[in-house]
C-alpha cells in the first residue's frame, strides 16, 4: 500500500494552511485511491520541535511524525507564509530530520499566504529547500492565497493538477535507482568508481 504523509504548518485553528493540505491530500486520493494518508500537524509539536533542535532528541510524538514521514513513499508538505518565506516551525521540523531521511522521496509542495504577490516561495524558497534535502518535488505545486478561498475554482484546478502528477510519480516510482553511468567529479578525483 502506497503511504502519504501530510506535513502542516498552518499556526491557527482553523487553518488555510491545513485546508490546502486536505485539499491536495483529496486530490491524490481521487487519482490514487488505494493510497493511505497520514495527516501531521506541527502546530501540536512546536515544543516538542524546539526541545529536540536544543538537545538533539526528539519526545515520542514527534518520534512518531519523524517515522512517518521517513516510512512514507511521498510527501505533501505545506507552509504559511512568512516574511517572505516558508515558517520557521516547518523548516524547523525539516532540519530535525535526517539529512537523507527525504532522498528521492516524492514530493507535492504548497503555501499559503494573504496575497497573491507571495506566490513566488514555491520556487525561490520551497523548492531550494527540497532539492537540498536530495527529495523529488513534482513540477506542479500549489499556492493559495486569501482570495483563492473566495471563489475556488481556479484553485480546486490547480490542487487537482498537481494531486495527479504526485499520483503519477508515487504509481511509477522506482523500486532501486538505476545507474546512469555518471561518475560524480569528487570520485573523478579520489579516484572512486
Amino acid at each position: 500500500m502506497t503511504t502519504i504523509a501530510v506535513v502542516t504548518a498552518g499556526l491557527s485553528q482553523p487553518s488555510s494552511t491545513r485546508l490546502l493540505a486536505d485539499k491536495l491530500a483529496l486530490s491524490v486520493s481521487s487519482a490514487l485511491p488505494e493510497a493511505k494518508i497520514e495527516v501531521i500537524e506541527l502546530r501540536d509539536l512546536a515544543i516538542d520541535v524546539t526541545k529536540n533542535m536544543l538537545t538533539g532528541f526528539p519526545s515520542p510524538a514527534l518520534r512518531a511524525a519523524i517515522d512517518t514521514v521517513t516510512a512514507a513513499d511521498g510527501l505533501i508538505a505545506v507552509t504559511p507564509v512568512f516574511t517572505a518565506s516558508y515558517s520557521g516551525l516547518f523548516k524547523s521540523f525539516f532540519d530535525v530530520l535526517d539529512q537523507k531521511a527525504l532522498d528521492g522521496k516524492p514530493v507535492l509542495i504548497g503555501a499559503t499566504g494573504g496575497t497573491e504577490r507571495h506566490s513566488l516561495v514555491l520556487d525561490f524558497a520551497l523548492r531550494p529547500l527540497f532539492a537540498y534535502l536530495r527529495a523529488e518535488p513534482v513540477a506542479t505545486a500549489v499556492y493559495a492565497a486569501s482570495s483563492d478561498w473566495a471563489s475556488p475554482g481556479d484553485l480546486d484546478t490547480r490542487a487537482s493538477r498537481a494531486g495527479r502528477e504526485f499520483a503519477s510519480r508515487l504509481s511509477s516510482a522506482p523500486e532501486a535507482p538505476v545507474s546512469s553511468g555518471f561518475v560524480p567529479f569528487e570520485q573523478l578525483l579520489t579516484g572512486g568508481e
